[in-house]
């Protein structure tokens, strides 16, 4: 036997039906659909999109260098660091014998020499250890074009120096004119490796 409930339910349902027709049909139209924005691109959770001009940011190629690069490294900058006082004993030292000659007083004639002599054992080492790194760092691209200006202008310093050491300060001892140029070429070199130095100093 069927239950009065469900009787009544029925008949309310037949009764709406017949009273509003046009109420119980679900009409779906096209347009009335929700429509993705055409604009919109959706993008994964926490990345961000780049635009067409972003050009991303190439990385450095690794280069190994040896265990002896190293070392040469390291004797190299112990060395440089060794030019300044050299350089201040040189100048004050001659600028001593230029203005007095033989009449400089006697720690100036002792100390010129060997300060100048040391000079040139250093700016040799220098010379044996800097060009073997930059033969063997010869293909790395980090750091290449402050290395090879770095080289050119150390080896300018050096010619200047062995010039100003040999020819100049054999015509300084007896002719004032020479020793002006002798102290004009080594202060100029001095200069200059003294750039050289600063490029790598401040470019590390």
């Amino acid at each position: 036997m069927i239950p009065i409930t469900d009787v009544a339910v029925g008949f309310l349902m037949v009764w709406q039906a017949a009273v509003s027709p046009e109420q119980t049909a679900l009409t779906v139209r096209p347009d009335s659909l929700p429509q993705p924005h055409a604009a919109t691109v959706m993008q994964p959770v926490g990345l961000t999109r780049l635009s067409a001009d972003t050009v991303p940011r190439v990385r450095r190629k690794a280069f190994v260098y040896s265990d002896g690069y190293a070392t040469r490294l390291r004797v190299h900058k112990i060395l440089s660091w060794g030019m300044l006082p050299l350089f201040a004993a040189s100048y004050f030292s001659g600028d001593q014998l230029l203005e007095n000659g033989s009449d400089a007083p006697s720690w100036a004639r002792t100390m010129h020499g060997p300060a100048a002599t040391g000079s040139a054992i250093l700016f040799g080492a220098n010379t044996v250890t800097g060009g073997w790194n930059l033969w063997e760092g010869r293909k790395d691209p980090n750091g290449r074009t402050r290395r090879i200006l770095h080289s050119v202008l150390f080896t300018a310093a050096s010619g200047g120096f062995a010039y100003a050491g040999t020819k100049l300060a054999d015509d300084a001892e007896e002719n004032l004119n020479a020793r002006r140029t002798h102290r004009n070429v080594a202060l100029g070199s001095m200069g200059v490796s003294t750039v050289s130095w600063l490029i790598m100093l401040i470019g590390n």
